[in-house]
This record gives structure tokens, C-alpha cells and sequence, in this order.
């Protein structure tokens, strides 16, 4: 795409974000970057060269609900965005849209009125579509050099909004496409290995893998970028009890640094910012443009699914259900399966139960424990069992269907935890557990959705995984319901903090000395760098700090991000 002409009132949107009018001129101050309407602001001509630069790849931004606002009106096509707002597909395709609501700050909303003027507001100012690590170079470059904010987006898919902020320049990397199976061999890895670009989605890479008789270590969403921000905050999956997390399986970078400088980073290349980049938090330490990660046979995959309500029987029985169903999973992950599941006071499911290497049979007998307390307590279930000859199949039968899944985004509040084995096996400490989910569920009708796995390390493997992801035997995120009507606005901000105030801290007291996901959290949570990294924190902010020692990376809750405090009109300033 050609840059397209700048729209006059694209600027920042109503509050909490100031329009431009309001914007006090900042050039002579250099501790904050310039935000449009800054006397600071580069020049039309710089912007025109910057695509002269990147080859006619820059992108100024126009948000895609503004078919639902004057002049730019269209009833189809407004309809037709908003029937589809929930969907990842609506989103990833869009140089600036993101897939959390709260993040756009009602900027061109389409669900507001036609005639609220449509403002860039929150979203990035300009993206370059990039094709290459030096278009990336000379993005970066020309953020650093004229003093606005600098981020990287491929798909939107962020819980904290990464991937976008106001009068930002992104490095838009869904173009690099790039997938290869090869060959590796070094002291920890000798075997089949997939390279992939940053734009590679999951069910591309699914795919490519399984034509080669292959797997890889993805995401359950299948629309979420591998080498992004998953595979740098941890990423985990289906096949982590198998294989490890994502980080672990990575083997080599291609980083486009702070400084404008192409590099490699692996093992014996630049190790410190390998080690980073493998677990230590996404968009902070540099620019991936591709990654190299082991891949693994291909095998036969055992899929369970099973679904019941709580009105076949009472809430004694069913919480009761519930706690018996957690002190079952540890052993279910001891036996080689990865458990999706998600319940509330009223209804639960697991989808799937995968087991890698092992028929539909073995499956069931895997669950089998928890169906004798369904029988136990009287509890009647509907459940069903796959068998097929390769993991493709299985993740599209059950994370399918592809190539974009049944998730939808746009549709929560969330919270999450990492419960760690400990509390899980110990029935004073799960009780504790059981009772505080049941707090948020009964008082705020909480969703809990989660997932079991086994997620050690793999031998010989050494990042920044948070540490307090090797000890926990579940991953849960804790939701509560979005609404995109505009009157329900002020609402679901404050459900946001009823679920970072009420919600989640009975959680953390049944699971003390434990964290969080990094990827998938409240973005308010307080405390957040112990509970997002363990005790890596303090090695991954001197990396951080040799890297990137101005700070050209930022990234909401990453390493080093405090260095900076983005105002209420989303002018970032230096702490």
C-alpha cells in the first residue's frame, strides 16, 4: 500500500486521550517523544521520504470502523464490521487495528454513533509494512531519529495492547512470511528444525510442518504469530507437557536492534539477547524478523472433549466436582496430556484433553479418573473422542476450524494466575484455591478458562521463561463479559478494576509466591515484575540496558518500561 494522505483530524482521540488542539508543543523537550500536532512532528516530507525509503511501504493510519462514521458512512459495510468485531480475521489484516477493545479507547469505535468524529486516538500514527529486516532498520531508524515512539505489531493479538499507542511508528511485520524446514545440529539439538518469519501465523506454520511430517510447538489460537510476542513472553500449547514451551524450543534469531544493526542471536551468537528473547517478555530487547525452533515427528494425537452443566445437579456437588477435577490434573499431565478447560457456576467443558503420541483410547483412560467422579456424584455428561493419524488434524478438529479457530477476541475483561502444582496436590491448599475461584464466580460470574500442562524445561535448556511457569500445574485466565455498546463503556472499565481489586487478589492468597503469564494478564496488575519474571528480572533489565540503552523499545509491563510514564492524552515521557 501507498502512503495515503494524512486525515486532518487524525490526531488523538477524546479523553482520557486530548485532542491535538489541546496538545501543549513539546519540541524543546526531548525527554518525551513528539506526538502529531508537536512542533516536533516530522514534516510531511520527512514522511514522504521515510516511504520513498521502505519502497512505498508506509501506511498512515485509517482506522477500519471509520466506515461506520461520517463522511466515510457505508450501512453494509458498518454492519457487516460490527457482526464481525469479535472475530481475530477482522483484525490482523489491518495495519493498526488491535483485538483489545479496551486499548482503542473508543477511537473511531464502530458501535458509536455515525456522527462521532473518528480519531486516530490510541491507534499508531503510521505503520510500515515490512518485507524485509532492512525495512525494519530503516523504521526503527526513523523513529529513533526524530523522537517518536517506535513498536512492532504483526496480528493485533496483545491482552495489554502492545501493538499499538498514540503517535507511534510500528514496524508491521505480517508480511514476512517466510517458512523453511531444515536441518539443525549443535550440543543441545540435532534434528529437524522449522525457520519462520515474524508475519507467519500459527495455522500457516501448522500446516507447512504437518506436509513435512512434522510438528512444532504453536499456540492454540491458530491466528497468533509464532515468532512474535508468543515465543518472547513463553508461549504455551498443546504440546507443551511433550516438548516444553515455545521459548524453549527456539534456537536462533534474527533481531533488527535498537541501533539499527541486523544480528544474530542463538546460543553462541550474542547469548545474552537469546536468552531474552526466549521467554523474557515481547517487544523490549529488539525486533525479531525470523526464528529457527526445533520441530518434532509427527505422530497420531488422542483428542477428549467432555461438557456438563451445573443444572443436573447441586452447587455442593458441583464445586465439589470442581476440586476433584483439579487434584486430578497433575496426574494427567504426569501421563503425557495437555488440558484445555473452562467452567463457571453454571457451566464446564474440557476442549480438548490432547495427547501427543498416544490413540483415542489411551485418551479416555487419561481421563478416565475424572468420569468416576461424574459417576460418583450422579453428574451426567456429554463427551467424545479423536483419533488421528497426525496433530494437524487433531488441532483443527478441536482449536479449529482453520485457518482461524472458534476463539474470539474483543469479548472479556481478564485476570489469570499460574497455580503451581503444590496448591494442587494439597487438599487444605486447593480447597483455599477452590474457594476463591468460587468467590469470583458466584459474586462477578467470573469464567475461568484454563490449561493444564507439564511446562519443565527441557534438558539442557536455559532462558527467561518465567521461573514461575516451571511450577505451575495450571494456567488460568479468569474473565468477566465485555460489552461494545458505548453506554456500557464507563461499566466495563470499572469491571476491569473490580477484577484487578476484588477478583484476583483471593487467588493470589491461595497461591502464594506464584505469577503470572506475561502474555495473557490484567494489564493493572500491581507487583507485576516479580510475578511476570521471577528472579530473571533484574539480568533481563541489563540486557535490556545494553541493547537498548536509550530505551527505543517500549511495551506496556516489559522489562525496562517503567523508564518511561505514558500521560492520559498518551504522550510518553520519560520517568
Amino acid at each position: 500500500m501507498k502512503t495515503s494522505a494524512v486525515i486532518a483530524t487524525a490526531t488523538l482521540a477524546v479523553a482520557p486521550f486530548a485532542t491535538a488542539g489541546l496538545l501543549p508543543k513539546r519540541a524543546e523537550d526531548a525527554s518525551c517523544h513528539c506526538l502529531p500536532g508537536d512542533d516536533c512532528w516530522p514534516s510531511k516530507s520527512s514522511w514522504d521520504a521515510l516511504n520513498s525509503t521502505v519502497g512505498g511501504k508506509l501506511i498512515a493510519t485509517v482506522p477500519i470502523g471509520s466506515v461506520c462514521h461520517d463522511p466515510n458512512y457505508d450501512e453494509a459495510a458498518c454492519t457487516a464490521l460490527q457482526n464481525a468485531w469479535t472475530l481475530p480475521e477482522t483484525h490482523f489484516p489491518s495495519s493498526s487495528s488491535v483485538m483489545q477493545t479496551y486499548f482503542a479507547n473508543q477511537s473511531c469505535d464502530p458501535f458509536t454513533d455515525r456522527t462521532t468524529p473518528c480519531l486516530i486516538g490510541n491507534y499508531v500514527s503510521y505503520a510500515v509494512e515490512v518485507t524485509s529486516a532492512q525495512d525494519v532498520v530503516e523504521t526503527i531508524n526513523f523513529a529513533r531519529d526524530n523522537n517518536i515512539r517506535f513498536l512492532v505489531r504483526n496480528t493485533g493479538h496483545d491482552h495489554l495492547g502492545r501493538s499499538t499507542g498514540a503517535g507511534a511508528l510500528a514496524a508491521w511485520t505480517h508480511k514476512l512470511k517466510e517458512i523453511t524446514v531444515t536441518e539443525w545440529s549443535d550440543n543441545l539439538w540435532t534434528g529437524p528444525a522449522v525457520k519462520m518469519g515474524a508475519g507467519v501465523l500459527g495455522y500457516e506454520v501448522t500446516e507447512v510442518s504437518k506436509a513435512s511430517g512434522l510438528v512444532v510447538v504453536g499456540g492454540e489460537c491458530p491466528t497468533v504469530g509464532p515468532a512474535g510476542g508468543y515465543i518472547q513472553g513463553g508461549g504455551h500449547s498443546a504440546l507443551t507437557t511433550n516438548f516444553g514451551m515455545a521459548a524453549d524450543q527456539a534456537l536462533e534469531f534474527e533481531v533488527v536492534t535498537a541501533d539499527g544493526k541486523i544480528v544474530t542471536a542463538s546460543r553462541t551468537e550474542n547469548p545474552d539477547l537469546f536468552w531474552a528473547l526466549s521467554g523474557g517478555g515481547p517487544g523490549t530487547f529488539g525486533v525479531v524478523t525470523s526464528v529457527t525452533v526445533r520441530a518434532y515427528p509427527d505422530a497420531v494425537v488422542g483428542g477428549v472433549g467432555l461438557q456438563t452443566a451445573a443444572t443436573y445437579t447441586t452447587q455442593e456437588k458441583w464445586w465439589q466436582m470442581l476440586d476433584a477435577f483439579h487434584s486430578l490434573l497433575p496426574g494427567m499431565t504426569d501421563k503425557g496430556a495437555m488440558v484445555v478447560f473452562l467452567y463457571s457456576s453454571s457451566i464446564f467443558a474440557i476442549n480438548p484433553l490432547t495427547a501427543y503420541n498416544k490413540t483415542a483410547e489411551e485418551a479416555k483412560a487419561i481421563l478416565q479418573p475424572f468420569l468416576d467422579v461424574l459417576a460418583d456424584l450422579a453428574i451426567p455428561y456429554s463427551s467424545a473422542a479423536t483419533n488421528y493419524t497426525n496433530y494437524r488434524d487433531h488441532y483443527n478438529k478441536w482449536m479449529g476450524p482453520l485457518p482461524y479457530g472458534h476463539v474470539e477476541v474483543e469479548s472479556y475483561n481478564f485476570g489469570s494466575r499460574l497455580v503451581p502444582r503444590s496448591v494442587l496436590v494439597d487438599d487444605a491448599a486447593r480447597a483455599t484455591y477452590i474457594s476463591a475461584i468460587r468467590y469470583g464466580a458466584d459474586k462477578h460470574s467470573v469464567l475461568s478458562a484454563g490449561v493444564a500442562l507439564n511446562a519443565t524445561a527441557p534438558t539442557g535448556v536455559d532462558n527467561a521463561v518465567n521461573p514461575h511457569f516451571r511450577n505451575a500445574a495450571i494456567h488460568v485466565q479468569y474473565s468477566t463479559a465485555w460489552s461494545n455498546a458505548p453506554g456500557d463503556w464507563a461499566k466495563m472499565l470499572a469491571d476491569q478494576k473490580t477484577m484487578t481489586d476484588d477478583i484476583i487478589p483471593p487467588i493470589e492468597a491461595a497461591t502464594p509466591g506464584s505469577g503470572n503469564y506475561v502474555n495473557e494478564v490484567d494489564f493493572n496488575i500491581p507487583d507485576w515484575k516479580e510475578k511476570f519474571f521471577g528472579g530473571n528480572y533484574d539480568k533481563l533489565l541489563a540486557i535490556k540496558k545494553q541493547w537498548d540503552p536509550q530505551g527505543v523499545f517500549y511495551a506496556l509491563k516489559t522489562v525496562g518500561s517503567d523508564a518511561w510514564n505514558v500521560a492520559a492524552d498518551g504522550r510518553m515521557c520519560r520517568a
